[in-house]
């Protein structure tokens, strides 16, 4: 089947799909989901990459210039041969020992460590030193370097420590001599006359301005944890009398400026715009803080406040009792068409603190823990970046856009603050809550949008022995469900699909891939013929997921990838599937051209979402539902796990098909050729949801990221379906029907000109309805 033809663009030829004539040489190209099934020509190939040398330097000169010892003792990149007294010429005992310089690649590797574990044992030097390709001495000269510069370093900031609190006497000392002015004639204290209109009015000022400052020291008070002077200097009385307060005013300003008192910034009376911002910042402060607050305490109350999900699985706010215990603490009361979800699930992870509160303080590592609940997210504003040197009292302002995999809801699109603190040793909180009025207008992309507001949410995280971490997840949203779909309201109102389920599942799955790609050494593939390389893995790993976070994108209409949709018919039927399209251009990790995107939702009572993934993802099953396949057998040739469930994998599929010509045998007869196709397939699944993602790729391509190549040039057109639970299931159980989306991607002609026909569409819609009636035939002949 092609798409040939159905173009308005008259002699174009009309490429058939996946059908790369004329691509650029430097791009790998594999074919897109094609209904012709025409392989890629195996143009443009990449040339694998060479591997970076050990970034020794021998043969350095015995004499090492001053510059050169500055370098050594300042960041900790070079290093001496590591060794003793034993190590020198005893023919030249002046001899210097060999000067080595460390890779960046090296520094980055020793830093990061260095970051973890200031002093490591000698097993880790030595894991290290093999990594690296160092002596272990260099490793252990190299830690000690960088713990007496962490000395230095210390000892500087405490004398600085000392020049400011001598400033900060100095400038008390100024001030209350100004307090007593002094006549300059006979040296007797100033006498104050009338106190004019204008005067009048600055003490006025003086006053409210005071009463701002008591104020944001008391905040501060409490996002700092320790107490602070309510007002750092005595109130100055004024005078502008010509031999009184004014002579010394000049004075005033000059030390004035170097003014600094634990934060509050310099005293003198601020533009307007200035004290705007501060009054703005304040008031985000004194939200974030009430915010936590309440976090802490639905995270560790139980019963009435919280009462059991259906499933047995968490527990769902009592909205009763909830405005009982606690105050609004967002912007405004609840909208009247707004409807509320609110949901609490506790789990391990397999990640620590630090790490888990860094990714969280940063939006785009935030973004890419959860690829299939975060379209994008982007750090506004930084309000504040911590305490001591830690994470402790960091407030962002953060932009996001949360999806659901499915074309029937639209994506929520939320501005919130995210405030961070550490309540005790190994104890954290992160809580996000919304602020609507200082939220700027996001891009149009021309589809629907859906109002939503963030509570109170977010978790507490505990630590645990052996890297793990006990984790809270507490999510309480506010949003319009009339833009979405009849399907999907009760789910939502549940928090199936983006309650504190859906989150911590996804954070526990992604954290044992962090893991897997972090290690030295990845699980060899389970039975594969195909010899996969530690670097391949890894490569063919970073591939699988940007096919993941494309098929995201196709599905859910991110803005960034200007997605146009495509009015499909005025039916009931038509709105269940949507249809868009856009140009692919210089992307080098897509072909380009026009690239169609069709999705649909669909509800299967009978059947349970671990079944219907498991259905899905066996490549033995495949020839039943996939149009690729043909009716040809498919064969796994390559599996990588990505976590304990084996069910979290990547894989290479090999699909025999007939080929497209045939020729006659001895006999007359014709003779049956055939030819592979390969598939790209990644599977996830959790507790909240299943994931099955593929895409054809070319076999050159495919061969160069297996042995440690970019994967970044491979284009890839995915297609697949992502599975939630429709609700259902009893308490304790499973069963219980599914939520099925299928989504498909299709590079419809390389031609950017090119416009889509109504018949292209159509196309198109008959494809995803026959994909679906052959999921649902399969599920019914088969009971099990």
């Amino acid at each position: 089947m092609s798409f040939g033809g159905l173009f308005d663009a008259a002699g174009a030829g009309g490429l058939p799909p996946y059908s790369y004539a004329g691509f650029a040489p430097s791009r790998i190209i594999s074919p897109g989901l094609s209904l012709g099934l025409t392989n890629a020509d195996g143009k443009g190939i990449m040339s694998r990459l060479g591997t970076l040398g050990d970034g020794g330097r021998g043969g350095e000169p015995p004499v090492r210039n001053r510059e050169d010892e500055n370098e050594s003792r300042s960041g900790g990149s070079d290093n001496l041969e590591a060794g003793s007294g034993d190590d020198l010429d005893p023919e030249n005992p002046r001899k210097k020992k060999r000067y080595h310089r460390h890779t960046p690649q090296q520094i980055q590797e020793l830093e990061a460590l260095f970051k973890e574990c200031p002093h490591p044992d000698e097993k880790q030097r030595m894991e290290l030193s093999k990594r690296l390709n160092l002596d272990p001495r260099q490793v252990k000269f190299w830690f000690q370097n960088r713990r007496t510069q962490m000395k230095i370093e210390r000892h500087e900031n405490s004398i600085l420590r000392a020049e400011n609190d001598k400033l900060r006497v100095e400038n008390l000392t100024i001030r209350e001599a100004m307090r007593n002015p002094i006549c300059g004639t006979c040296g007797s204290p100033a006498m104050l006359g009338e106190v004019p209109l204008e005067e009048q009015h600055l003490r006025i000022e003086n006053a409210r301005l005071k009463d701002e400052l008591d104020r944001v020291c008391a905040l501060a008070s409490r996002f700092l944890g320790r107490p602070m002077p309510v007002s750092p200097f005595p109130a100055l009385p004024l005078d502008l009398t010509p031999g009184g307060f004014s002579s010394v005013a000049p004075t005033l300003t000059a030390v004035s400026s170097d003014f600094t008192e634990a934060g509050v910034g310099p005293i003198p009376a601020p533009p307007r715009a200035s004290t705007d911002r501060s009054a703005e910042r304040s008031m985000l402060l004194e939200l974030a803080l009430a915010a936590m607050d309440e976090l802490v305490k639905m995270a560790q109350m139980e019963a009435p406040l919280w009462i059991s999900s259906v499933d047995g699985h968490g527990a769902v706010l009592n909205f009763d009792e909830y405005g009982r215990f606690f105050h609004r603490c967002s912007t405004g009361p609840k909208p009247p068409e707004f409807v509320s979800e609110a949901t609490r699930e506790t789990g391990i992870v397999l990640m620590n603190g630090m790490a888990f509160v860094d990714s969280f303080m940063d939006a785009s590592r935030w973004a890419k823990i959860f690829p299939s609940i975060v379209a994008k997210a982007a750090t506004v504003d930084i309000i504040s970046s911590g305490m001591g040197g830690s994470r402790s009292g960091s407030l962002i302002l953060i932009e996001a856009e949360l999806q659901v995999l499915t074309p029937l809801v639209p994506v929520r699109e939320v501005s919130f603050l995210r405030f961070c603190k550490q309540h005790a040793e190994g104890v954290w909180a992160v809580v996000d809550v919304s602020v609507d009025s200082f939220r700027e207008t996001l891009p149009a992309s021309g589809v629907a949008r859906m109002s939503c507001r963030r509570l109170p949410s977010g978790c507490l995280v505990q630590a645990m022995p052996n890297g793990y971490s006990k984790v809270t997840w507490v999510e309480h949203a506010e949003y319009d469900e009339t833009a979405v779909h009849r399907l999907y309201r009760p789910p939502l109102r549940a928090g199936i699909c983006l309650g504190a389920r859906r989150w911590l599942s996804e954070l526990q799955r992604q954290a044992e891939f962090i893991a897997i790609m972090a290690a030295s050494s990845s699980p060899a593939p389970r039975d594969s013929p195909v010899a996969i390389t530690a670097a391949g893995r890894r490569s063919m790993m970073r591939l699988a997921g940007r096919m993941t976070e494309n098929f995201c994108a196709g599905v859910c209409a991110w803005a960034e990838r200007k997605w146009r949709e495509v009015r499909a018919g005025d039916t009931e039927e038509d709105d269940m599937v949507r249809v868009m399209t856009r140009q692919s251009v210089d992307d080098p990790g897509e072909p380009p051209g026009v690239v169609l995107s069709a999705s649909t939702s669909v509800w299967l009572p009978a059947a349970a979402p671990h079944r219907l993934f498991e259905f899905l993802r066996d490549e033995r099953l495949r020839r039943d539902w996939d149009i690729l396949s043909n009716g040809g057998p498919m064969q796994e040739v390559a599996h990588i796990a990505k976590g304990q469930d084996h069910g979290n994998a990547v894989s290479l599929l090999r699909a025999t098909v007939p080929s497209a010509g045939a020729g006659a045998n001895g006999g007359g007869g014709q003779k049956q050729e055939e030819e592979s196709m390969l598939i790209l397939q990644e599977t996830s699944t959790d507790a909240a949801g299943s994931l099955v993602v593929y895409a054809p790729v070319d076999a050159p391509a495919i061969n160069l990221v297996m042995n440690g190549g970019d994967s970044s040039y491979v284009a890839l057109l995915p297609s697949g379906f992502s599975i939630l639970p429709d609700g259902t299931a009893c308490c304790g159980g499973g069963g219980g029907g599914s939520l099925l989306t299928v989504a498909f991607q299709i590079l419809v002609t390389t031609l950017s000109s090119a416009e889509l026909t109504a018949q292209s569409v159509d196309t198109v819609k008959s494809l995803i309805s026959c994909t679906v009636l052959k999921i649902k035939s399969a599920l019914r002949s088969d009971p099990n």
